[in-house]
């Protein structure tokens, strides 16, 4: 079985073809990263208006890469929440016009819920249950996956999610747009115990809370001014990362021991090599596996929204013509 999968929920518009959700036949991208760039962060109104430019071409070359047409198409898999309202109904109203204009069936995807998926294109041997943290520059979260269309949300970022606070401390350190890799590259070699950044408590086991890492690293920066002293920005860097990875890495293999269960991560955070680092580590100490993606499957893309409208398809899960989008939205919600 082919799907089509179409990805536009913030500054990435994609495309691609998955057979059966486990096999890529293609999957093409257009960033804006580089337009974003110039004002520190996605601006919504031009990520709008890119995915509106750019949704037709990408769709058409995800379709010339896979050697197919919308004819052999079985479904089209579109990301409907959450996201970016304005990028969200780019994707939503392409997709709809493809399945009015082809009779193809319609499959709402859940954001998160493709990210999950993307761990089936990686390792095909992989099957629910697991645990999974979705940790990406809008959501942190530890989600108990318990088949491929169930999952129970175990603990959530409760203000930033790490990407924000990633890119909050890069923009302080003047590092560009997507910080998170930007502070990795500067931690390089950094000393992390030269800065002292503060544990975050949370009520909840599985809940995580970065917002007051960022604002310390801020006081820091400030106070430093202030005195007319130098910060040491690469021990900043590498502070800051290792406390947040140090969070994360915790937190998951908690979980996954809790419930032994496979670890995994995804989401565009994900591909930070510390975290994983430290995830493998603690996964063999704890004695369970640990998975994620590869790479180029971390951020967005349309082929872990067709693994994952595979998966909502063959639950039969469907949508007519009206489909709306959604800014917001819990994973466990089931489209209707």
């Amino acid at each position: 079985m082919l799907i089509l999968g179409i990805e536009s929920s913030c500054d990435e518009t994609s495309a691609a073809v998955v057979k059966d959700g486990r096999e890529l036949i293609s999957n093409t991208v257009a960033t804006q990263i580089p337009e974003h760039r110039l004002y520190g962060g996605v601006v919504p109104e031009i990520a709008s208006r890119r995915h509106i430019e750019n949704i037709g071409p990408v769709t058409r070359q995800a379709l010339a890469d896979a050697g197919c047409t919308l004819d052999d198409i079985d479904a089209v898999a579109v990301t409907y929440a959450p996201g970016l309202i304005g990028a969200l109904l780019a994707g939503v109203s392409f997709a709809k016009g493809l399945c009015y204009g082809s009779g193809k069936e319609l499959v709402p995807v859940h954001h998160l819920r493709g990210h999950i998926a993307s761990l089936y294109l990686t390792h095909p041997g992989l099957e629910p249950p697991f645990v999974a943290l979705a940790v990406s520059g809008g959501h942190t979260h530890m989600i108990l996956v318990e088949g491929y269309t169930s999952f129970k949300v175990l603990g959530r970022a409760v203000d930033d999610a790490a990407g924000e606070a990633f890119d909050k401390v890069a923009r302080t350190l003047g590092l560009p747009y997507p910080g998170g890799p930007e502070i990795s590259k500067l931690a390089v070699g950094g000393d992390p115990s030269r800065y002292k950044l503060p544990d975050p408590h949370t009520s909840g086991e599985f809940d995580v809370s970065f917002s007051g890492l960022k604002t310390a690293c801020l006081n820091i920066v400030n106070t430093a001014a202030m005195k007319g002293e130098e910060i040491v920005r690469e021990d900043l860097a590498a502070a800051f990362e290792q406390k947040v990875t140090d969070i994360l890495s915790r937190r998951l293999i908690t979980a996954a021991a809790e419930h032994s269960l496979p670890a995994c991560v995804c989401g565009g955070v994900s591909v930070n090599g510390e975290l994983q680092r430290k995830c493998r580590i603690a996964a063999e100490k704890a004695g369970i596996e640990f998975y994620a993606p590869d790479r180029k499957l971390c951020g967005d893309n349309g082929a872990m929204i067709a693994s994952a409208g595979y998966y909502e398809y063959i639950a039969g899960t469907r949508a007519s013509l009206d489909l709306n989008a959604y800014a917001t939205m819990e994973m466990s919600t089931t489209h209707e």
